[in-house]
Protein backbone atom coordinates (compact mmCIF):
# COMPACT_ATOMS: atom_id res chain seq x y z
CA UNK A 1 0.00 0.00 0.00
CA UNK A 2 1.30 3.28 -0.72
CA UNK A 3 0.35 5.80 1.52
CA UNK A 4 1.37 9.81 1.82
CA UNK A 5 -0.06 12.05 5.17
CA UNK A 6 0.77 15.45 6.29
CA UNK A 7 3.24 13.80 8.46
CA UNK A 8 4.72 10.91 6.28
CA UNK A 9 5.55 9.15 3.24
CA UNK A 10 5.01 5.26 4.13
CA UNK A 11 6.43 2.80 1.63
CA UNK A 12 4.92 -0.57 0.81
CA UNK A 13 6.08 -3.89 1.31
CA UNK A 14 8.96 -4.56 -0.70
CA UNK A 15 8.32 -6.88 -4.03
CA UNK A 16 11.64 -7.93 -3.83
CA UNK A 17 11.49 -9.08 -0.17
CA UNK A 18 8.29 -10.84 -1.18
CA UNK A 19 10.28 -12.58 -4.26
CA UNK A 20 12.97 -13.63 -2.07
CA UNK A 21 10.66 -15.40 0.69
CA UNK A 22 8.60 -16.99 -1.68
CA UNK A 23 11.49 -18.71 -2.88
CA UNK A 24 12.32 -19.77 0.19
CA UNK A 25 8.90 -21.20 1.03
CA UNK A 26 8.58 -22.91 -2.30
CA UNK A 27 12.13 -24.59 -1.31
CA UNK A 28 10.22 -25.60 2.25
CA UNK A 29 7.29 -27.02 0.32
CA UNK A 30 6.39 -26.83 -3.67
CA UNK A 31 2.87 -26.15 -2.99
CA UNK A 32 3.33 -23.02 -0.98
CA UNK A 33 2.32 -19.84 -2.07
CA UNK A 34 2.68 -16.25 -1.92
CA UNK A 35 0.99 -13.27 -3.22
CA UNK A 36 1.64 -9.49 -3.12
CA UNK A 37 -1.87 -7.45 -2.87
CA UNK A 38 -1.88 -3.73 -3.35
CA UNK A 39 -4.89 -2.29 -1.80
CA UNK A 40 -3.70 1.49 -2.38
CA UNK A 41 -7.23 2.20 -4.24
CA UNK A 42 -8.98 0.42 -1.20
CA UNK A 43 -7.07 2.57 1.39
CA UNK A 44 -7.96 5.87 -0.67
CA UNK A 45 -12.03 5.08 -1.42
CA UNK A 46 -12.10 4.48 2.80
CA UNK A 47 -9.13 6.41 4.55
CA UNK A 48 -9.18 6.11 8.02
CA UNK A 49 -10.16 10.02 8.31
CA UNK A 50 -10.85 10.73 12.00
CA UNK A 51 -7.47 8.82 13.20
CA UNK A 52 -4.83 9.77 10.52
CA UNK A 53 -3.06 11.82 13.28
CA UNK A 54 -2.96 9.73 15.58
CA UNK A 55 -0.01 6.91 16.68
CA UNK A 56 -2.12 4.68 14.60
CA UNK A 57 0.28 3.75 11.59
CA UNK A 58 -2.65 3.16 8.24
CA UNK A 59 -1.12 -0.38 7.75
CA UNK A 60 -3.08 -1.88 10.30
CA UNK A 61 -6.05 -1.16 8.14
CA UNK A 62 -4.45 -3.76 5.50
CA UNK A 63 -6.35 -6.96 7.35
CA UNK A 64 -9.74 -4.89 7.39
CA UNK A 65 -9.72 -4.71 3.29
CA UNK A 66 -9.91 -8.81 3.38
CA UNK A 67 -13.66 -8.53 2.71
CA UNK A 68 -13.09 -7.02 -0.55
CA UNK A 69 -10.13 -9.25 -1.67
CA UNK A 70 -11.53 -12.07 -4.15
CA UNK A 71 -8.40 -13.73 -3.17
CA UNK A 72 -8.67 -14.57 0.36
CA UNK A 73 -10.53 -17.92 1.28
CA UNK A 74 -13.39 -18.21 3.74
CA UNK A 75 -11.00 -19.23 6.19
CA UNK A 76 -7.72 -17.35 7.20
CA UNK A 77 -5.40 -16.87 10.05
CA UNK A 78 -4.12 -13.00 10.32
CA UNK A 79 -0.82 -12.70 12.35
CA UNK A 80 1.00 -9.09 12.82
CA UNK A 81 4.79 -9.28 11.92
CA UNK A 82 5.97 -9.34 15.53
CA UNK A 83 4.87 -12.57 17.02
CA UNK A 84 6.90 -15.88 16.71
CA UNK A 85 5.24 -18.88 16.02
CA UNK A 86 6.26 -22.53 18.25
CA UNK A 87 4.05 -25.19 17.63
CA UNK A 88 1.76 -26.42 15.39
CA UNK A 89 -1.20 -24.33 14.63
CA UNK A 90 -3.26 -27.08 13.06
CA UNK A 91 -5.94 -27.63 15.62
CA UNK A 92 -6.35 -23.77 16.14
CA UNK A 93 -7.09 -23.28 12.54
CA UNK A 94 -8.96 -26.10 11.93
CA UNK A 95 -12.02 -25.34 14.92
CA UNK A 96 -15.06 -25.18 14.03
CA UNK A 97 -16.34 -21.53 13.19
CA UNK A 98 -20.27 -21.80 12.64
CA UNK A 99 -22.02 -18.55 13.77
CA UNK A 100 -18.87 -17.34 14.64
CA UNK A 101 -16.77 -13.86 13.16
CA UNK A 102 -13.00 -14.41 14.58
CA UNK A 103 -11.49 -16.06 17.15
CA UNK A 104 -8.96 -14.17 19.43
CA UNK A 105 -7.30 -14.12 22.39
CA UNK A 106 -7.23 -11.39 25.33
CA UNK A 107 -5.46 -8.77 25.04
CA UNK A 108 -2.97 -8.92 28.38
CA UNK A 109 -3.01 -5.73 29.54
CA UNK A 110 -6.29 -4.08 27.30
CA UNK A 111 -8.68 -6.15 29.28
CA UNK A 112 -8.51 -4.43 32.69
CA UNK A 113 -9.00 -1.17 30.83
CA UNK A 114 -11.83 -1.88 28.09
CA UNK A 115 -15.00 -3.37 28.17
CA UNK A 116 -17.69 -3.94 25.77
CA UNK A 117 -20.30 -3.92 28.48
CA UNK A 118 -23.27 -5.63 25.59
CA UNK A 119 -20.75 -8.88 25.90
CA UNK A 120 -22.24 -9.14 29.65
CA UNK A 121 -18.34 -11.05 30.58
CA UNK A 122 -15.82 -9.58 33.00
CA UNK A 123 -13.24 -9.70 30.49
CA UNK A 124 -13.44 -9.08 26.29
CA UNK A 125 -11.00 -7.08 25.09
CA UNK A 126 -9.36 -9.20 22.13
CA UNK A 127 -6.00 -8.35 21.13
CA UNK A 128 -5.73 -7.52 16.74
CA UNK A 129 -2.61 -9.36 16.35
CA UNK A 130 -3.31 -13.01 16.55
CA UNK A 131 -6.79 -13.55 14.71
CA UNK A 132 -9.02 -16.20 13.17
CA UNK A 133 -11.29 -14.86 10.61
CA UNK A 134 -14.36 -16.80 9.43
CA UNK A 135 -14.36 -14.09 6.68
CA UNK A 136 -17.80 -15.61 5.12
CA UNK A 137 -19.32 -14.59 8.20
CA UNK A 138 -17.45 -11.43 8.48
CA UNK A 139 -18.85 -10.55 4.80
CA UNK A 140 -22.77 -11.53 5.83
CA UNK A 141 -22.54 -9.23 8.95
CA UNK A 142 -20.39 -6.42 6.93
CA UNK A 143 -18.38 -6.11 10.78
CA UNK A 144 -15.34 -5.03 8.66
CA UNK A 145 -17.14 -2.35 6.44
CA UNK A 146 -18.87 -1.49 10.08
CA UNK A 147 -15.33 -1.13 11.46
CA UNK A 148 -13.51 0.33 8.05
CA UNK A 149 -16.60 3.26 9.07
CA UNK A 150 -16.08 3.84 12.71
CA UNK A 151 -12.73 4.50 11.84
CA UNK A 152 -13.60 7.07 9.30
CA UNK A 153 -15.74 9.11 12.03
CA UNK A 154 -14.55 8.63 15.68
CA UNK A 155 -11.08 8.99 17.00
CA UNK A 156 -9.82 6.14 18.95
CA UNK A 157 -7.35 4.61 21.15
CA UNK A 158 -5.61 1.80 19.27
CA UNK A 159 -8.77 2.48 16.35
CA UNK A 160 -8.65 -0.45 14.32
CA UNK A 161 -8.65 -2.90 17.69
CA UNK A 162 -10.60 -0.60 19.54
CA UNK A 163 -13.48 -0.61 16.59
CA UNK A 164 -13.14 -4.20 16.32
CA UNK A 165 -13.93 -4.89 20.08
CA UNK A 166 -16.53 -2.61 19.51
CA UNK A 167 -18.14 -4.15 16.77
CA UNK A 168 -17.44 -7.64 16.65
CA UNK A 169 -20.38 -9.62 18.36
CA UNK A 170 -19.90 -13.16 17.08
CA UNK A 171 -16.39 -14.02 18.52
CA UNK A 172 -14.40 -17.06 20.92
CA UNK A 173 -12.25 -16.00 23.20
CA UNK A 174 -8.82 -18.67 23.31
CA UNK A 175 -6.26 -19.58 26.28
CA UNK A 176 -3.66 -17.09 25.82
CA UNK A 177 -1.02 -19.77 24.86
CA UNK A 178 -2.24 -18.87 21.16
CA UNK A 179 -1.23 -15.50 21.58
CA UNK A 180 0.77 -14.47 24.73
CA UNK A 181 1.66 -10.88 24.82
CA UNK A 182 4.03 -11.42 28.03
CA UNK A 183 5.94 -13.84 29.47
CA UNK A 184 7.08 -16.89 27.57
CA UNK A 185 5.39 -20.30 29.07
CA UNK A 186 6.29 -24.03 27.97
CA UNK A 187 2.81 -24.13 26.39
CA UNK A 188 2.90 -20.96 24.36
CA UNK A 189 2.09 -21.79 20.97
CA UNK A 190 2.98 -18.12 20.08
CA UNK A 191 4.80 -15.31 20.99
CA UNK A 192 3.21 -12.06 20.50
CA UNK A 193 6.29 -8.86 21.43
CA UNK A 194 3.93 -6.20 22.46
CA UNK A 195 4.57 -3.35 24.50
CA UNK A 196 3.87 -4.50 27.95
CA UNK A 197 4.23 -2.33 31.49
CA UNK A 198 6.74 -3.41 33.75
CA UNK A 199 7.58 -2.45 37.49
CA UNK A 200 10.83 -3.32 38.26
CA UNK A 201 12.72 -1.68 39.25
CA UNK A 202 10.50 1.32 38.79
CA UNK A 203 7.41 1.29 36.49
CA UNK A 204 8.00 1.97 32.79
CA UNK A 205 7.10 0.42 28.83
CA UNK A 206 8.95 -2.00 27.66
CA UNK A 207 8.91 -2.35 23.83
CA UNK A 208 10.88 -5.28 22.11
CA UNK A 209 10.89 -6.67 18.42
CA UNK A 210 12.04 -10.13 17.38
CA UNK A 211 13.78 -8.32 14.92
CA UNK A 212 15.93 -6.59 17.45
CA UNK A 213 18.39 -9.25 18.16
CA UNK A 214 20.52 -7.57 20.54
CA UNK A 215 17.53 -6.30 22.56
CA UNK A 216 15.86 -9.89 22.66
CA UNK A 217 19.37 -11.27 24.25
CA UNK A 218 20.17 -7.71 26.43
CA UNK A 219 16.33 -6.84 27.94
CA UNK A 220 14.39 -9.99 27.37
CA UNK A 221 17.64 -12.16 28.48
CA UNK A 222 16.00 -14.96 26.11
CA UNK A 223 17.99 -17.37 24.09
CA UNK A 224 14.62 -19.37 23.06
CA UNK A 225 15.36 -18.77 19.66
CA UNK A 226 18.59 -18.00 18.59
CA UNK A 227 18.86 -20.36 15.88
CA UNK A 228 15.79 -19.08 14.24
CA UNK A 229 17.50 -15.12 15.02
CA UNK A 230 20.53 -15.79 13.14
CA UNK A 231 18.71 -17.67 10.46
CA UNK A 232 16.59 -14.50 9.93
CA UNK A 233 19.44 -12.69 10.25
CA UNK A 234 21.35 -13.99 7.31
CA UNK A 235 18.03 -13.77 5.31
CA UNK A 236 18.21 -9.91 5.75
CA UNK A 237 21.53 -9.44 4.54
CA UNK A 238 21.13 -11.42 1.64
CA UNK A 239 17.86 -9.22 1.07
CA UNK A 240 20.26 -6.24 0.91
CA UNK A 241 23.01 -7.82 -1.24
Amino acid sequence: MYIQSDEKQYQPFSKHAADYIRSLLVKKNPKNTLELIDCTSLFIQEPPSANMGTRFTPYAMLRLFADQLPQIPDRILYLDDDIIVRQDLTSFYEQNLDNIELVGVLDYWGRFFFHNFKQRKAFDYLNSGVLLLNMKEIKQTKLFARIRHMMQVKKMFFPDQTALNKLAVKKRIMSRKYNEQYRLHPDTVIQHFTTSFRFKPYFHTQTVKPWDVERVHSVLKLHEYDDLLNEYLTIKNNLHK
